[in-house]
């Protein structure tokens, strides 16, 4: 047989070998850093056999796969030491994932200290070095081993297989697990790792399955990575929105309202008053929208016509119940349904189209238990929401358009380098979830494609990620942990309006009917709110922030004339306040710059005399004094043109 490497050389071999066999051949420093190997595309097992043509990558420790499977490996250590310090855990998944692996258990909740505990346990197992052997059972006896075991979870997954599929374990010395590998050929080469959480989680994803205990670990081949990776997470953790919008007093949350349910705080109500001001008068004045006001809650009908009732009812809030009689209402999850009856309210025609209706809309989503996040998941959520109903010919220039007004909108805020793009398409092996034949489905992913090309976007394409109505491109951002949400989408609807019967008036004088893009400009507040958070570690530009200016009297003989600079300023539309303290003036600049205000306006009798204000700033420390009328020209120029200042001193120079 003949392995072509890739590098593009060829190995000959008159017998069968293993992925390993044939590293070792070309190298012994190879075979030592070996992790997998990629056959023909196909990640496979070290011990996998070789057995005719093909080519051949050897995946190794520098290639993200092979960190992948080290990580895998890891987890499965983890398993074997939360086994052997508590016997009665059973296991359930554990897989690697991008910044590293977790398992799953049927136990107890863990602390640090279990954390720590476990950590030492697979030092222990990982030095004894214990090779992992893969092999295969038919179901029967592979739902026997399991069953003596007594690892339930491991026998539901493996009675959910299909009849005949191999069935793979690894062998590690006294741990055996269900897996599909690849794994390391020996616990040994599992170098670096460290325990990172423990949280709740539900079996399957499902909240009506059993609640599970997840352990978050990762792992590198060096310690020096490991290091690293501890180091950006560390400092991930200050800039967390979760845990910095609530020390902020921007957001909060109470049990006793709900999960997914955040008050948001003055301070985080008016930054996002700021953003929606912006929004809607860039949407209605600049961008031709007209606006809209639609009602939180619908009959199912409604709900029925548009196709949410079949493909998105478990998402949904439902009041009323239909086997009583009773009339059924559902809290809408978006306000696409609604806005069609706007558009049908009058007759148009086609000079009328595009007809572009935005609304500023609360939503509501019935998401698990275990997905929610601070304000990135959440069950009710606001987003700048619109719906261009236009004429096939206008589909190109309006799709491009909103791509444009969301690129703007990134720009603006200062986060255009965080934006990945994402065509989402439909799965064609699940075409009971869609709307549409494959022809249409092709054809709408085709001119979106077409749209991001002309465009210039570097994007990339996922299956299964559409609507069920659309094909979809989706600007993603990446948290300060590194998981990608979804910030805007801009939909191509080309079905929907023959639901709706939604028509316009063409040239000559024939109904026809229009095209639907469904699209955010901002996307929802809350989530913005939170990438803002964690973007600027809570430095926020000056329009954005919430006080932009802090007024500190040197002492109280100076009160008189602080109001009366807070008075004009806020004449000006300038968010200030004056800290009035008996505290030394130090004292008040330290906490203006915990609380992260852009502006320090020093007063005392030389300002109150002169009319002046001195200015500290967190963007250039110390800016002198300055006439008011003059900082007030300059901050208002500042704000109004969304300017976002460099800081030019050094965090020393700041202290």
């Amino acid at each position: 047989m003949k392995v072509t490497l890739k590098d593009g050389s060829c190995k000959e071999y008159s017998e069968a070998k293993s992925i390993y066999d044939i590293a070792l051949d070309i190298s012994e420093n190879l075979a030592r850093v070996a992790c997998a190997g990629e056959v023909d595309g196909k990640i496979k097992d070290l011990r996998s056999i070789i057995d005719s043509d093909c080519s051949l990558n050897i995946i190794t420790t520098s290639d993200e796969e092979g960190l992948r499977v080290i990580r895998h490996t890891a987890s499965h250590v983890m398993a074997q030491a939360v086994q052997n310090l508590f016997p009665e855990a059973k296991i359930a998944i554990g897989p690697a994932i991008d910044d590293g692996f977790y398992y799953d258990f049927d136990f107890r909740p863990f602390s640090r200290e279990d954390l720590d505990k476990i950590e030492s346990e697979m030092k222990k197992i990982i030095k004894k070095g214990n090779r992992l052997t893969r092999f295969t059972l038919p179901k029967d006896e592979a739902i026997k081993l399991m069953k003596d075991k007594d690892e339930p979870y491991k026998v539901e997954l493996i009675e959910d297989l299909e009849d005949g599929e191999e069935i793979s374990f690894y062998d590690q010395g006294d741990f055996v697990d269900l897996c599909a590998g690849p794994h390391l050929m020996n616990t040994k080469n599992v170098k670096a790792f460290k325990l990172i959480s423990s949280s709740m989680a539900y079996w399957r994803g499902d909240e009506n399955k059993a609640r599970l205990q997840r352990i978050y670990g990762t792992a590198f081949y060096k310690k020096d990575d490991l290091k690293e990776y501890l180091q950006q997470l560390e400092e991930a953790k200050k800039r967390d929105h979760n845990k910095l919008g609530r020390e902020m007093e921007l957001f909060t949350t109470v049990d006793v309202v709900g999960q997914g349910l955040p008050l948001i705080l003055p301070k985080g109500t008016k930054m996002i008053m700021k953003l929606q001001r912006w929004i809607e008068d860039l949407e209605d004045k600049e961008w031709g929208y007209v606006r809209t006001k639609t009602p939180y809650m619908a009959k199912s009908d409604l709900y029925k016509i548009s196709g949410h009732w079949d493909h998105y009812r478990d998402g949904m809030f439902i009041l009323g119940d239909e086997e009583n009689d009773e009339e059924v209402l559902a809290l809408r999850p978006m306000t696409c349904p609604f806005q069609y009856y706007v558009y049908k309210n009058s007759q148009k025609s086609y000079r009328e189209l595009p007809y572009r209706m935005s609304e500023t809309s609360t939503l509501f989503r019935k998401e698990e238990s275990g997905e929610m996040h601070g304000l990135t998941r959440v069950r009710e959520f606001t987003i700048s929401e619109g719906h261009l109903v236009i004429r096939p010919d206008q589909a190109k220039e309006e799709l491009k358009g909103c791509l444009d007004l969301a690129y703007y909108v990134f720009t603006t805020l200062g986060l255009e380098d965080d934006i990945t793009f994402r065509l989402s398409k439909w799965d064609p092996n699940n075409r009971e979830k869609y709307l549409g034949d494959e022809e249409y489905w092709e054809g709408t992913q085709d001119a979106l494609r077409q749209v991001l090309k002309e465009k210039g976007v570097t994007y990339t394409e996922a299956e299964g990620e559409a609507a069920f109505y659309g094909p979809k491109i989706d600007i993603q951002a990446k948290n300060v942990y590194g998981k990608e949400d979804t910030m805007i989408t801009i939909q191509l609807d080309c079905e929907i309006a023959e639901k709706f019967d939604m028509y316009y008036i063409d040239q000559n004088g024939d109904k026809k009917r229009p095209y639907i893009i469904h699209r955010t400009s901002l996307g929802c507040y809350e989530r913005t709110l939170a990438w803002l958070i964690e973007h600027y570690a809570g430095l926020f530009p000056t329009w954005l922030c919430p006080e932009q200016v802090r007024v500190l009297p040197i002492s109280e003989k100076y009160e008189e004339y602080a109001n009366s600079v807070k008075k004009k300023l806020l004449q000006n539309d300038i968010d200030v306040e004056v800290d009035n303290r008996s505290e030394k003036i130090g004292y008040k600049i330290r906490a203006a710059r915990l609380d992260r205000v852009p502006y320090m306006l020093v007063v005392g009798a030389q300002e109150e005399q002169d009319g002046t204000v001195s200015v500290r700033s967190r963007y250039a420390g110390d800016e002198g004094v300055k006439a008011l009328d003059t900082f007030i020209d300059e901050i208002s120029k500042e704000i109004r043109t969304k300017q976002i200042r460099k800081i030019e001193v050094t965090q020393d120079e700041k202290k």
